[in-house]
């Protein structure tokens, strides 16, 4: 029976170690997904010539350029790990910066979006031998933006968005989905050295809905479903004396309403003769990251503009810390902290009718991979292995 529609309850997402990953503990899915978001563009080159009013060709002279994009529920760490994201364990005291893993040269990741048939959940399909799953394929993803989003009412998201060299549907996927996964998958990557198609046979694992119920050691600790904005702290008080709004943290301090970090890691695709992809995407440095923070008015801080750029530098580097709880407060999931951090704007807003708000930006840039004093990094209380652990 033809299928009348796809929704997100039929939908799983997966990512794997590398892009030449193929087996099923080369995989794992990403949880708490809220949206996921694909295409490709091709940029053709018309060949037209005297005598021909109308183009007698039309060759792609560029990379094709493959976008995805996706959102999840912020919990304690493990997507951003599977995204080859540096996350520090709990209790863990050493300082690795959070995007290093996307700093240094690779052949990026391969994404799946698995759908299963109409009216079961991805999360719940046991189906034993059903061929009527499909799979889409984003091969060579790099990672272009990480933005975490916080704010009252809402439970905190994060975003990312990637680029890519190859996207595939498969159709002829086979095995027991309810016993070895799903195999028979051809795998979207393409050789960075010769811009060949890979189309090796790729097995992913059973879609379930949490990070401790997949095929591989997990711990009973990491059965977060989602943080609560009402269990967030952020952390201003470095700049209580740099800022016109007083953030001490006590009475008298800003009524945080939303905050944004926002990490971009735009990339040049490097070409050469012979090969129709880029052998490498390499990231454009520096790096820049931002946070954008937008509170309520309380009280006003003694303070001076001219006072505050006087000198002939920043002085002592500062710092900014988010601390994301789980639910009761008593353990923190996430743990992100902004490390050489400046102020680069204060702006005030008041009206008729609304609370007198002000929007803050801070700035910090990322610093090496072995750097400690600038940049961002985070920790989180997930211990469950991955599968390539």
């Amino acid at each position: 029976m033809a299928r009348n529609r796809v929704i997100y309850q039929s939908e799983a997402l997966f990512a794997s170690k590398e892009y030449n990953s193929t087996g099923l503990s080369d995989h794992a899915q990403l949880h708490r997904v809220q949206s996921a978001n694909y295409g490709f563009t091709i940029n053709r080159q018309d060949v037209n010539q005297y005598g021909n009013l109308a183009r007698i060709d039309s060759l792609v002279l560029e990379p094709p350029t493959v976008n995805f994009d996706l959102s999840y529920y912020v919990t304690n760490g493990f997507n951003e790990r599977v995204l080859d994201f540096s996350v520090a364990k709990a209790g863990d005291t050493s300082d690795v910066q959070f995007a290093s893993g996307h700093l240094s040269s690779s052949s990026g990741q391969n994404l799946y979006i698995l759908t299963v048939p109409e009216g079961k959940d991805a999360n719940l399909n046991k189906d034993v031998g059903a061929t009527t799953n499909t799979v889409i394929g984003i091969g060579n993803a790099f990672l272009t933006d990480y933005t975490l989003d916080l704010s009252v009412g809402s439970l905190p998201t994060a975003s990312v968005t990637f680029e890519a060299s190859n996207i595939l549907s498969d159709t002829t996927i086979s095995g027991d989905a309810g016993i070895t996964g799903f195999t028979g998958i051809s795998s979207p990557a393409v050789n960075p050295e010769n811009g060949e198609s890979l189309l090796d046979l790729v097995s992913l694992p059973n879609a379930t809905g949490n990070s401790h119920d997949g095929n591989y050691v997990a711990d009973a600790r990491d059965t977060l479903s989602a943080l609560r904005p009402g269990d967030l702290t952020l952390d201003l008080t470095a700049f209580d004396t740099n800022m016109l709004t007083k953030v001490d943290g006590g009475g008298g301090s800003i009524h945080i309403q939303s905050a944004s970090l926002s990490l971009p890691l735009s990339r040049t695709p490097i070409e050469r003769l012979g090969s129709k992809f880029p052998f490498a995407r390499v990231v454009d440095f520096p790096v820049n990251a931002t946070l954008t923070v937008n509170a309520i008015v309380n009280t006003m801080e003694a303070q001076n503009l001219a006072n505050m750029i006087s000198g002939c530098g920043e002085g002592e580097l500062r710092e900014i810390s988010v601390a994301m709880k789980e639910c009761g407060g008593s353990t923190t999931g996430l743990y992100l902290t902004m490390k050489g951090c400046t102020i680069d704007s204060e702006n005030f807003s008041s009206s008729i009718g609304s609370n007198k708000s002000v929007d803050i930006t801070f700035s910090t840039q990322i610093g090496g991979t072995k750097d400690t004093t600038k940049g961002v990094f985070v920790s989180g209380s997930n211990v469950t292995l991955l599968p390539w652990e």
